[in-house]
């Protein structure tokens, strides 16, 4: 498990907080950056075809030649493959049942989201309606946010004082649109969470190079 690990991700992707579970690891792995969601980057896609026919990243593949997508479910089984690093509860840890539901919940509620935000003609043809679309979307999304941190209470992080793959899920997936501001305004205890996780000393040459602070970034 620990050799042979091959992950195709991308900068400022979904494959991030899953770049940031295996640094945490300290697990060698061999990255492809396929950018998949550029339309002018086929080549991307056909790098993980052969992997995943959805041609979407993360995709990781483990030594043996099993495929795992999706997020969540990637980090879920780091995770639990490694128990003793406590990224996740364990089965019969009390807290484990709110870990799977808020795994699950902003892959759900949130993630799947943005393949109709980033592409709004998937779903509405005619080009006029695709600002509304998209505020639409950008509001769920913002509303879900405040949904979820209406029900967790959080210590240093959302499931307590440990921090698990849920807070780098949540971390990351809270760059995206419609960013941190509107994000610490809808759920400011989860905002004190995040932010502690930014600033993680193991975790800043990767955000560095995966996910950089520019200026402005927060908007």
């Amino acid at each position: 498990m620990t050799m042979g690990l091959t992950l195709y991700g991308a900068r400022g992707s979904g494959a991030v907080p899953v770049e940031a579970a295996l640094k945490l690891l300290e697990i060698p792995y061999t990255l492809i950056d396929a950018y998949t969601f550029d339309p002018d980057d086929k080549a991307s896609g056909d790098q993980v075809l052969a992997a995943n026919p959805m041609r979407q990243v993360p995709t990781l593949v483990s030594p043996t030649g099993e495929v795992i997508t999706e997020s969540a479910a990637i980090l879920i089984y780091l995770a639990d493959r490694h128990p003793a690093s406590r990224l996740a509860p364990a089965p019969e840890d009390p807290k484990r049942a709110q870990f799977l539901r808020w795994m699950i919940f902003v892959s759900s509620a949130i993630y799947s989201l943005y393949w109709v935000k980033d592409d709004p003609s998937r779903l509405v043809p005619d080009p006029a309606g695709h600002a509304a679309l998209e505020a639409r979307v950008l509001n769920r999304i913002a509303d879900c946010w405040g949904i979820m941190d209406s029900q967790v209470e959080p210590g240093r992080y959302i499931l307590g004082d440990e921090l698990s793959v849920l807070d780098l899920y949540v971390t990351v997936v809270t760059r995206f649109r419609p960013r941190r501001k509107r994000f610490y305004e809808v759920a400011p205890k989860m905002g004190d969470v995040v932010r502690r996780v930014d600033i993680d000393p193991r975790l800043h040459a990767l955000w560095k190079d995966r996910m950089g602070f520019h200026e402005g970034w927060e908007g």
